[in-house]
């Protein structure tokens, strides 16, 4: 107590000392000293919000170049389907299968599910027909602990739901006169986390809980099975009050495609069901095809999952038959018989015997397509874009429903047909040849089935956008974008008032647009990256005033700071971006070296990004994010070559040319799915004569200048045991992209952050 009372004293005593010393700072020197904290703090959050916008436009512009190439991987099972038939022997191959199904008889019985026994060892939840509340319960409480429902209940659920859904409208109409509320949900992405979390908040449905899930159930997440599951559950036991309306994920070619981190659906379930996947993804592609595609709350607010067209009709929406859509990436079929012109262009060819000796049609080009040569069309008929003459405001219906094919060799390519819409333009005017010259003639209206099925992509697959009018959705490569002026349209025509969307994540879960009247509206926390975004969900009232509750499900994100959430995405995104430019290092450099005549290896700040927009089109920062992407030359020009030294394949292939093997690694997830397909038993074997063909045929599709001896010899180089098989596990793994400098940039932004927090 003594040493413990004299050393308090001797303390004291100083800093009565100390103070006396030190003088209390002037009013304005304070002010000043405010000032500068100030402005330091202004600054650094100025930077922290820059980084955190680029990296968000690195993870949309990525992800919206994927959906372009699942579009093209599309446009390739189709030609496939025209080029090469019986790829596996007897019967229709498996492509033909996956695009064209033929009901298995086995699942066309109602009861087969009553032939899986369930066997005594099994551990997970047993639920019974019809559902009850404590079937649900039991679900919830099954996937809580990681347990997986038994193929025998999945397929029995699945046709109970499918029965049910044959007898909705494709358009829901609701009443808030019979509820307190009902609450809106967007994409869930597979993650079961938000789906539980929005549960736990708002409640579980039921009659006094009503709820409209807005599509995207599937994809991406890891639990996309157990989303849908629960889903699909609750509308049985609440048909009137749990509601669900279709998105563009709910679509099985899209479903294919998995990358990086991300488990998309067809690869969820064929792992959780290896013995009865095929018969599940069976049912659930019909079970998609089925769902209903909108939903009208009170006559006054409509509820789609993409958006609107300039030709979007509710009315002739809901007489379609929507189950007959079962891809909206699946383009449909047609030819230049089918229009009505066909007998003049027979007239016109016997009465101009010098049209024989001409070429039937010239070549089109446009920014998304390369129109192959008509060579044996039985008449010339010349295009006119009407397109082209007018800005991007009121587009035709071809136009606004347009996906965008890829380019395609004319040699090659599947039958062009004129009213296509995968074609970016509109064709306003057919010039048909009759006697000496040519004759106009308006062309024919759609098919049927091609104007119900641009009404489900539009519905499916457009964006609003700030300007006036309605244009393709190049970025995407499906759907439109609808400005204001579109909205305003069809919201007087239908007597609404709001339109409420999905099918964009935003950062805080939400946004408005087109002054308030078009709400989009995101349910998947986290969805590029951990801390990346919120969640949220939307309740209305008999009052129609929309309120926003947002939610972030984290079980780390709490604990950093904003820093260190930013650096985190950040990180992530630009190794993501990074990858991208290795897959495209040929034609980078030879866009460098269009700048670099004398071989200098740098050019210009602003010709390098040039280059990069040119080649990769992901509308970024190139400047902004110059520094963790290239070095710079003392004189202050890029050292361009710097760009791929982060990179290299997971493993050397000497034996594999330059040429090939960046198309691999380009192609390497596209490959992926294909080679999925060919492997009926998921054994992750494939005969090497399957691997020649198909990736001849691949290359082909793309216009890409690979030699058939290169591919001869990459296949006999992976068949290790000469066995006459391919391990396409280890193949896929060595044409990995790997970061060699991964732990640079993590000094680069430690160093970063370090100078943002001493005020640089």
């Amino acid at each position: 107590m003594g040493c413990g009372t004299s050393v308090a004293t001797e303390t004291q005593g100083k800093n009565v000392e100390t103070d006396e010393a030190v003088k209390p700072p002037t009013p304005a020197l304070t002010m000043k000293a405010a000032v500068l904290i100030q402005r330091w703090y202004r600054r650094y959050m100025a930077r922290l919000e820059m980084r955190r916008r680029y990296t968000w436009n690195i993870f949309q512009s990525i992800e919206y170049a994927g959906e372009q190439d699942q579009l093209q991987l599309s446009s390739f099972f189709s030609f496939m389907l025209d080029n090469f038939t019986q790829l596996n022997g007897n019967g229709p191959d498996l492509i033909s299968q996956l695009l064209d199904p033929v009901v298995d008889p086995w699942l066309d019985r109602e009861t087969c599910y009553n032939l899986i026994p369930v066997p005594d060892s099994y551990t997970g939840p047993r639920i019974s027909f019809p559902l009850s509340v404590s079937d649900t319960n039991a679900l919830l409480s099954a996937f809580k602990e990681q347990q997986t429902l038994h193929a025998r209940y999945v397929l029995q659920l699945l046709y109970e739901t499918k029965k049910l859904l044959k007898h909705m409208p494709n358009i829901i109409h609701l009443s808030t006169s019979y509820t307190k509320e009902i609450t809106i949900c967007g994409d869930l992405h597979g993650r079961l986390d938000d789906l539980l979390l929005i549960f736990y908040k708002n409640g579980l449905p039921s009659a006094e809980t009503p709820y409209v899930f807005n599509g995207d159930f599937v994809d991406r997440g890891k639990k996309s099975i157990e989303v849908v599951i629960l889903l699909f559950a609750y509308l049985l036991l609440y048909p009137d009050y749990m509601h669900l309306n279709r998105g563009n994920h709910e679509d099985h070619i899209m479903n294919l495609r998995w990358k990086g981190r991300s488990i998309w659906f067809t690869k969820e379930v064929m792992q959780k069901y290896k013995t009865h996947g095929r018969e599940i993804l069976q049912l659930f592609q019909d079970i998609f095809s089925l769902l209903p595609v909108a939903t009208v709350i009170d006559g006054k607010i409509l509820i789609v999952h993409g958006g609107i067209s300039d030709q979007t009709n509710l009315d002739f929406l809901s007489s379609i038959e929507r189950h007959k859509v079962k891809s909206a990436l699946r383009f449909p079929r047609c030819s230049l018989e089918q229009l009505d012109i066909g007998q003049s262009c027979r007239q016109a060819k016997r009465m101009r015997s010098t049209d024989s000796s001409r070429p039937s049609s010239s070549r089109s080009h446009s920014k998304n397509q390369r129109t192959p040569n008509l060579r044996k069309r039985r008449c010339r008929v010349s295009r006119q874009d009407s397109a082209a003459s007018t800005s991007s405001s009121s587009s035709s219906s071809s136009s606004s429903s347009s996906l965008c094919s890829p380019r395609t060799p004319c040699c090659l390519s599947p039958r062009p047909c004129p009213s296509s819409p995968s074609m970016p333009y509109a064709i306003s005017v057919l010039q048909v040849p009759f006697l000496d010259s040519l004759s106009s003639v308006p062309p024919p209206s759609p098919p049927q089935h091609e104007r119900e099925w641009k009404q489900i992509v539009d519905i499916l697959w457009s964006d609003p956008k700030t300007q006036e009018g309605c244009s393709p959705n190049t970025f995407r490569g499906g759907g439109c974008y609808f400005g204001p002026d579109v909205t305003r349209r069809l919201l007087v025509q239908h007597g609404l008032q709001l339109l409420i969307r999905s099918h964009e994540c935003k950062q805080e879960g939400y946004e408005l647009c087109h002054g308030g009247q078009v709400i989009t509206i995101f349910s998947a926390s986290n969805y590029y990256e951990e801390g990346s975004n919120r969640g949220a969900y939307i309740k209305l009232g008999r009052e129609l005033v929309p309120r926003f509750y947002q939610y972030q499900v984290s079980r780390t994100t709490r604990k950093l700071t904003l820093t260190q959430r930013v650096r985190a995405a950040e990180g992530s995104a630009l190794r993501a971006l990074k990858e991208k430019l290795f897959a495209h290092r040929s034609e980078l450099m030879a866009g460098f070296q269009q700048y670099d005549q004398n071989n200098t290896g740098s050019i210009s700040v602003s010709e390098w990004a040039q280059v990069l927009e040119s080649v990769l089109r992901l509308d970024l920062p190139w400047r902004t994010l110059r520094p963790h992407l290239t070095r710079l030359a003392p004189d202050g020009s890029v050292e361009y070559r710097s760009c791929f030294e982060d990179m290299g394949p997971e493993i050397p292939l000497p034996q594999v040319t330059p040429n090939l093997a960046e198309t691999l690694f380009r192609y390497r997830t596209d490959i992926e799915i294909i080679f999925n397909i060919i492997d009926k038993d998921h054994s992750g074997l494939i005969s090497t004569e399957e691997f020649r063909h198909t990736w001849r045929l691949f290359s082909a599709h793309l216009g890409v200048d690979i030699d058939d001896r290169a591919i001869d010899d990459l296949a006999r180089s992976i068949d290790f045991n000469k066995d006459g098989s391919i391990d396409f596990t280890e193949f896929l793994e060595a044409f990995k992209v790997v970061h060699k400098l991964d732990n640079k940039d993590q000094h680069f932004n430690g160093k970063t952050d370090k100078l943002m927090e001493e005020g640089m």
